[in-house]
């Protein structure tokens, strides 16, 4: 198999019409929907947007390469667009676009030719040649003669007489474009110094070209591009460069310089154990966004099976799980035990660990948990444990450089026992010593304010938390708020989950109701997802807005957050609480204590984003509807 047996003729689009990124993403998905290689096209937009929204997908040279892996492709498919005047595809122009469409389960050898492309797209005259093309068919030319050449010329490793030697690993989200675009961009730039080279590429096929012990050996600089965690053990301590995908895409001079800085083939390298944290993060300060969210996104699974278990368990009555009351059903203990005992003692002790591994790999876990256990026990509850988390992952991280010299022979013990013993005496002591009393008493001192909340200070407290969550949709605000609520979740404070999750359902339920109602302020590409976004917000996710707050930001986004506050201020009002903090319209019945009235706060917030956007956005031609153009673009 051939890639032009994936980007076939009527897959390509040599004139796109669209002047901005949302609209030629709408115009390829729709030709990748005509083509009926999508049974759901919306839902891959909403894919290929997720993955916009970790990173963007333009890759540098004026070229973006938007891709997703979905269950709703049938096989791996590859759209191409080409736009002559250019586009401003997240922060660079952009002529060049593949959409890149795989199935959940391709084969290896079909992401294999998906990963070929990003290596074609690196050479300047293969991007030459898409560029001029007249027809269709010099595209196809094109390919096939670019596919000849680099089959004759690629080898794993790149020989010349330099004399020096440069390994490295790249890996993305989704392993198939921006590894390989890495990889390529790094070999390139060591070829025109006449360097050997080799790169290992975590695809979504496995590591290719992996690293052996030799190379490490023998190499004189390390780098490593990643978006995802990769293994660095393989370097032996040797000091390397650490930076994201996109850098070495578009920096790889800079970053050989900077590897090459080390020569840690003098051994003049800052040695490291083989779990320490990337060399570039220490110089650009701190991440603790990516520790917290670490922790967070493993511990969100724990919080939500515990809540339904519970929820379900007060259903059978409100003693129906303690053994000694009248109302004891032996299903109702067990959905507690589950749910109460065992998935909610988890939930701190999960947070801290993953904080703590976020921040030294393995060596964190062990500490970081039991510190997250330590700050549940004595009271410090969701926010003692990110205090654990980070204190754990630190002393561990000392702990094991500090032993990086010792021999060989002893440095498995320094890992199974040392770093372990060390790190968890300095955070159970930090914790039982100073944290755990304090923190308790901000903790109780919350849960009174909370609980007396009442009028207009519970209605403000909905509006503010609500009104976050609609505000930049999986941006650090609506973050930040739902860290909140989960920290009084895990203080069984369940009020605030509800507010949160109304500020995340009202979005996409108003969008979706606005282009029902409002049909003539929406192009008909719009009122095709709008239906989708229904079940999108019913189901509490939040990202079936993004599409419309993308094409007109200034109409939808504060009727998002307006329709979204009004919902949050009368559930708090009303003492709604919620013990799921997602599911959506799922858990609701089970999870909320006045099930009917929290549907009426929700589908009232979105009546209020539906006619805040039927003011807002004016009415379109007939012509501008069926062209897919929206007002936005033209005002």
């Amino acid at each position: 198999m051939e890639l032009v047996d994936i980007l076939t003729r009527e897959n390509i689009i040599l004139n796109l019409k669209g002047t901005s990124q949302a609209d030629v993403i709408d115009e390829m998905v729709d030709k990748l929907a005509e083509n009926k290689l999508t049974d759901d096209p919306e839902q891959f937009k909403k894919e290929i947007y997720q993955r916009e929204n970790e990173i963007s997908t333009a890759v540098g040279y004026g070229v973006a390469i938007p891709h997703a892996k979905s269950k709703t492709v049938s096989k791996p498919t590859i759209i191409m667009g080409r736009t002559l005047q250019g586009i401003q595809y997240g922060d660079q122009h952009t002529n060049l676009l593949f959409m890149i469409a795989a199935p959940e389960n391709a084969s290896n050898e079909h992401l294999a030719l998906l990963s070929k492309l990003s290596q074609y797209l690196m050479s300047e005259t293969f991007r030459a040649k898409l560029i001029v093309a007249t027809a269709v068919d010099e595209v196809i030319n094109a390919l096939q003669n670019e596919e000849k050449l680099q089959g004759s010329t690629s080898t794993s490793v790149d020989t010349s007489d330099s004399g020096k030697y440069i390994v490295g690993i790249t890996a993305c989200m989704t392993g198939i474009a921006h590894t390989y675009l890495a990889a390529e961009s790094l070999k390139e730039a060591a070829k025109k110094r006449g360097m050997k080279v080799k790169i290992q590429t975590n695809g979504a096929n496995g590591p290719e070209n992996r690293l052996t012990s030799a190379d490490i050996q023998n190499a004189d600089a390390i780098i490593v591009a990643h978006d995802v965690r990769v293994d660095t053990s393989v370097f032996q301590g040797k000091k390397h460069v650490d930076v994201p995908v996109k850098k070495a895409i578009n920096q790889a001079d800079q970053m050989i310089d900077q590897a090459l800085s080390y020569n840690i083939r003098e051994g003049n390298a800052t040695h490291t154990t083989a779990d320490t944290e990337p060399v570039e993060e220490e110089k650009s300060g701190i991440n603790f966004y990516k520790h917290i969210m670490s922790g967070v996104s493993y511990m969100i699974p724990f919080v939500v099976v515990g809540g339904i278990f519970i929820a379900i368990s007060f259903m059978f009555g409100i003693y129906a799980a303690d053994p000694t009351s009248d109302q004891y059903n032996v299903f109702a203990e067990f959905f507690s035990q589950v749910g109460g005992e065992a998935a909610f003692a988890l939930m701190v002790p999960i947070l801290a660990g993953f904080i703590g591994y976020s921040i030294a790999d393995k060596q964190g876990l062990a500490p970081a948990m039991i510190g997250g256990m330590v700050a549940s026990i004595g009271g410090s509850g969701f926010l003692g444990g990110i205090v654990a988390g980070f204190v754990a992952g630190f002393a561990a991280r000392f702990i094991g450089r500090s032993f990086a010299k010792v021999p060989k022979a002893f440095q498995g013990l320094v890992s199974v026992l040392v770093v372990p013993l060390l790190s968890t005496l300095i955070v159970g002591a930090f914790m039982f010593f100073i944290l755990n009393t304090p923190m308790s008493l901000l903790n109780v001192f919350l849960e009174n304010w909370l609980t007396g909340l009442t009028g207009i200070n519970a209605a403000l407290l909905g509006a503010l938390l609500a009104g976050m969550m609609a505000s930049d949709m999986g941006g650090p605000i609506n973050k930040t708020a739902s860290a909140f609520g989960l920290a009084m979740f895990a203080a069984n404070i369940f009020e605030p989950s509800a507010a949160l999750m109304v500020g995340g359902m009202v979005p996409p339920l108003g969008i979706a109701l606005a282009t029902t109602i409002f049909k003539n302020r929406f192009t008909l590409q719009e009122v095709e997802a709008g239906k989708a976004s229904y079940v999108l917000g019913a189901s509490f996710i939040t990202e079936g807005a993004i599409p419309f707050a993308a094409a007109d930001p200034l109409r939808i986004i504060p009727a998002n957050i307006i329709g979204a506050a009004v919902g949050g201020a009368l559930c708090m009002v009303l003492g709604i609480s919620l013990k799921a903090p997602h599911g959506g319209i799922f858990v609701i019945p089970i999870a909320s204590n006045h099930p009917l009235m929290y549907i009426g706060c929700i589908v009232l917030g979105s009546i209020v984003t539906c006619l805040l956007i039927g003011f807002l956005k004016k009415p379109l031609s007939e012509e501008d509807r069926n062209k897919g153009k929206s007002m936005s673009s033209i005002i």
